[in-house]
């Protein structure tokens, strides 16, 4: 009689030790799979890191390019006419997997429109609000959506390597050449801060009127047909110095991001191979106990 009541709680066991072994085999695949993201992320953040170093080197030399800018304007105590127009160049890149860079900048961006005049900033069919210029295609998606109607200008293929002068030039002619007006720039970048932190910042660039009509400029002793040559080349200057320096704080935040995710693969290994030990500990729990019940039974 033992014999006969123990046998239909038989297929209920089998019913069981499939599931689990179902659900081992689905642990045992995730953690490969985990595995295989962690082997990524941590290539990836080797190549980062070497490129910093590359990245870090020109950010320091270019960082004159801005600084010899900066001289220029605030010795002559050149300002921006009351009501004039402003132009945001945002620089980003092409690239994704670097953390919150793009919308860094893009939340900037957002901020300053804000505090120009709230909604009046922003382009309609009757008013014309500030302009704004791309560079990156991250960046670009985001402001497009919240400032469709003032993004004006955009470029791409930003990112790759480290910029050049010879890029930053390029950029600079095809703003100037492209008939958008302004008194003032405004450059939207990402700052390098420390190995583990950056910020967005705004370097100022003045237009050839805003340098004529300053108060100390006189002082360069320049003629008047080089005042145009003047502010095209402070302009290059600035977005060069604000490509290189936004590149090195890109490649420091993906490396800083690939290690948090390396970071968290692991973290995630280890839960899901205890999740497997114990999942394989219950299983053979259960077996055993089968077998004492058969033979018990016997």
């Amino acid at each position: 009689m033992r014999a006969l009541a123990a046998a239909p709680a038989a297929p209920r066991a089998f019913h069981a030790s499939a599931t689990q072994c179902a659900t081992l085999r689905e642990l045992e695949g995730r953690v490969k799979s985990v595995k295989n993201i962690e082997k990524i992320t941590k290539s990836m953040m080797m190549i980062a890191s070497t490129k910093l170093a590359k990245a870090q080197r020109a950010m320091n030399a270019a960082k004159v390019y801005g600084e010899a800018n900066n001289e220029i304007f605030k010795n002559s105590e050149a300002v921006s006419p009351s009501g004039g127009k402003e132009l945001f160049i945002v620089v980003s890149s092409d690239k994704g997997l670097c953390g919150g860079i793009h919308s860094s900048v893009a939340r900037r961006v957002r901020s300053e429109m804000a505090k120009l005049g709230g909604e009046a900033a922003v382009s309609t069919e009757t008013t014309e609000g500030p302009k704004i210029v791309v560079l990156g295609e991250k960046t670009k998606a985001q402001l497009a959506r919240a400032l469709p109607k003032n993004v004006s200008l955009s470029f791409n293929q930003i990112g790759k390597d480290v910029p050049t002068f010879a890029d930053a030039s390029a950029i600079a002619d095809q703003i100037v050449s492209s008939g958008l007006s302004f008194d003032k720039v405004n450059i939207v970048y990402n700052a390098y801060v420390s190995a583990i932190a950056f910020e967005s910042r705004i370097m100022e660039v003045f237009s050839e009127g805003a340098l004529r009509d300053a108060p100390n400029f006189g002082a360069y002793e320049l003629e008047e047909d080089t005042v145009k040559d003047l502010a095209e080349f402070s302009l290059a200057n600035a977005i060069y110095a604000a490509l290189v320096e936004g590149h090195a704080a890109e490649i420091n935040s993906k490396r800083n991001a690939m290690d948090n995710a390396s970071k968290n693969a692991g973290d995630m290994i280890s839960n899901l191979q205890m999740q497997y030990n114990r999942g394989r500990q219950a299983t053979i729990t259960n077996e055993l106990v089968d077998i004492i019940t058969g033979a018990s039974a016997l």
